[in-house]
C-alpha cells in the first residue's frame, strides 16, 4: 500500500492546482471561484521519485453539518483521519485568516502529521503571508507555487520522513493482463439527481461521496476502488467512477458545469462498462438517449439501470415502455441489458454488478479467425450480398483485429457499394451468433488495391 497524503485548506487556496501538479495531469477541475471541489478525489502522485496516493478535498468551511458545505467538511475530515500526512495549504498572498486558524486548531488535535504549505508565494507579494503562517503553530511553512511548480524540493524534504517506505516485494507485471482478475472500470452516468453518488455509496457501504437533494452536487469525476463479492464468495476488484449529471447542452450555461460535464464524458473514455442510471419516477427522456448514444459512439459497453424502482407503481408497464423506447432510440445496438435497482435500499445492485462483469467479458472477447469465417460463410449463404448494376460485390473473408470494443475487418471487392443495411446484417449476426450480445461492434471495410488502376 502506498502512503496517503490529504490536501486540506479553506476554499480557493490552490488545493486542486497542487493536486494536479503532483499527479502530473489536470485531473481535478480548477477555476477562480471558490468551492469547485466537493468530493474527495484520489490520484497516484510522484514527487522526485517517491510514489504516494494524494487526495484532493473540498474547501474546509465552518457550516452546519446538514448543509452542503457542512457535508463537504465531513468528507474532508474523513480523508484526513485515514491519511498518513495532511498537507495544510494557506494562501500566502491573502495571509492567515480566522478560518485558517480554526483549521490549524483542528489539525493540531488530530493524529496525522501536518506539513504546512504557503501557496501562491511566487514573487514578493506572498512574503508577508509566509511569515504570518509561522503563527499557526505547525512548524515552518514551505513557500510554494502550485501554479509554477516552485518549492517542490522543499516539499520533498518535508514529506520524506513520512512517505519514503521501501517496498518489501515488487509486483511482477504479467505479459498479458487477465481480464477476469483485472479491476472492472465501471462509470456511472446520467442526468442530475438520478442517484449516481447514492448508488456508489450503497455499494461501498459508506458515505464516500457527497449526496443530497440538491441537483448537481458532483462536479469532478471521482474514482473509488472497491471489491465486490459474487454469489460464489469470490472477491472481484471494481473501480467505480462517479460523474457529474449531464443536462441537455442548451441548458448548460455555467462554466463549471460545462467543465464537469466534459470531465464526465472524458471518464466514459476510460471506462470499460458504463451504467446509464435513469430516474424511474421521471421515465426516459431524450437526454438519456443522447447520453447512451455517446457511450456507444465511444465504443464502451452499456448497461441501463432504472433507479428508485422501489417507489414505482405499475412497474411492468413502465419497464416495457422504457424497453421499447430504448429499442427505438438505440436502433444501432438492440438488446442492451436493462436492470431495475434501488440505490437507497440496495435492491438489485448485486445483479447490476454481475451483469456489468458479464458485459465486460463479451466486450473483451476475441473470436478465432477459423470460427469467424465459418460463421461468415453461413451468413453469406443465407443472405448473399447484392449485385448493384449487375456486378456482384465479392466478400472474401473477415478477421477480428482488436477487442475492447470488438473490431472486425471485412475484405472484398467493390465494398464502397455495399449497402449499409447489409453491413448491419453482418454486425447483428456477429453479436447474436458469436456471443457479443449488446456490446458495440465495429466493422471496417477494406478492398484490395488494383495494381493496374493508375495505368
Amino acid at each position: 500500500m502506498l502512503p496517503t497524503i490529504a490536501i486540506v485548506g479553506r476554499p480557493n487556496v490552490g488545493k486542486s492546482t497542487l493536486f494536479n501538479r503532483l499527479v502530473g495531469k489536470k485531473l481535478a477541475l480548477v477555476d477562480d471561484q471558490p468551492g469547485v471541489t466537493r468530493d474527495r478525489r484520489e490520484g497516484q502522485a510522484n514527487l522526485l521519485g517517491i510514489d504516494f496516493t494524494i487526495i484532493d478535498t473540498a474547501g474546509y468551511e465552518d457550516e452546519d453539518p446538514q448543509t452542503l458545505p457542512g457535508r463537504m467538511r465531513m468528507q474532508t475530515q474523513a480523508a484526513v483521519e485515514n491519511a498518513d500526512v495532511a498537507l495544510f495549504v494557506v494562501d500566502a498572498r491573502a495571509g492567515v485568516t480566522p478560518l485558517d486558524e480554526e483549521i490549524a486548531r483542528w489539525l493540531r488535535e488530530g493524529d496525522a502529521p501536518v506539513v504546512l504549505m504557503a501557496n501562491k508565494a511566487e514573487g514578493k507579494a506572498g512574503d508577508d503571508g509566509v511569515m504570518e503562517a509561522f503563527s499557526l503553530g505547525l512548524g515552518d511553512p514551505i513557500p510554494f507555487s502550485a501554479e509554477h511548480g516552485q518549492g517542490l524540493a522543499d516539499l520533498f524534504q518535508a514529506l520524506l520522513p513520512y512517505i519514503d517506505r521501501e517496498e518489501e516485494e515488487e509486483e511482477a507485471e504479467p505479459d498479458e493482463v487477465d481480464i477476469e482478475s483485472a479491476p472492472l472500470k465501471l462509470a456511472i452516468v446520467g442526468r442530475p439527481n438520478a442517484g449516481k453518488s447514492t448508488l456508489i455509496n450503497r455499494l461501498l457501504g459508506e458515505n464516500r461521496l457527497l449526496t443530497g437533494p440538491e441537483a448537481g452536487i458532483t462536479r469532478d469525476s471521482i474514482a473509488v476502488d472497491w471489491k465486490w463479492t459474487s454469489a460464489d464468495g469470490q472477491e472481484r476488484p471494481v473501480r467505480l467512477i462517479d460523474t457529474a449529471g449531464m443536462r441537455k447542452r442548451a441548458k448548460v450555461q455555467d462554466k463549471l458545469e460545462k467543465l464537469a460535464v466534459s470531465d464526465g464524458l472524458n471518464a466514459v473514455n476510460f471506462a470499460e462498462v458504463v451504467v446509464l442510471l435513469l430516474d424511474s419516477t421521471r421515465g426516459l427522456e431524450a437526454q438519456d438517449l443522447r447520453i447512451a448514444d455517446k457511450v456507444i459512439e465511444e465504443g464502451r459497453a452499456l448497461v441501463i439501470a432504472l433507479n428508485k424502482w422501489d417507489t414505482v407503481e405499475n412497474g411492468s408497464a413502465l419497464y416495457q415502455g422504457i424497453k421499447q423506447a430504448l429499442s427505438d432510440g438505440l436502433a444501432q445496438i438492440r438488446g442492451v441489458p436493462i436492470m431495475t435497482v434501488s440505490a437507497s435500499t440496495g435492491k438489485g445492485l448485486d445483479d447490476l454488478i454481475r451483469v456489468a462483469f458479464e458485459t465486460r467479458t463479451a466486450w473483451s472477447q476475441r473470436v478465432s479467425t477459423g470460427i469467424l469465417n465459418r460463421w461468415f460463410e453461413r451468413a453469406l449463404e443465407a443472405n448473399p450480398p447484392p449485385a448493384p448494376g449487375g456486378k456482384r460485390i465479392k466478400l472474401r473473408y473477415i478477421t477480428q483485429n482488436k477487442t475492447r470494443p470488438p473490431t472486425f475487418v471485412l475484405f472484398g471487392t467493390r465494398l464502397d457499394e455495399l449497402p449499409e443495411s447489409y453491413r448491419r446484417y453482418l454486425v447483428n449476426g456477429i453479436r447474436k451468433e458469436l456471443g457479443f450480445g449488446a456490446v458495440p461492434v465495429r466493422l471496417t471495410l477494406r478492398s484490395a488495391k488494383n495494381p493496374y488502376a493508375s495505368k
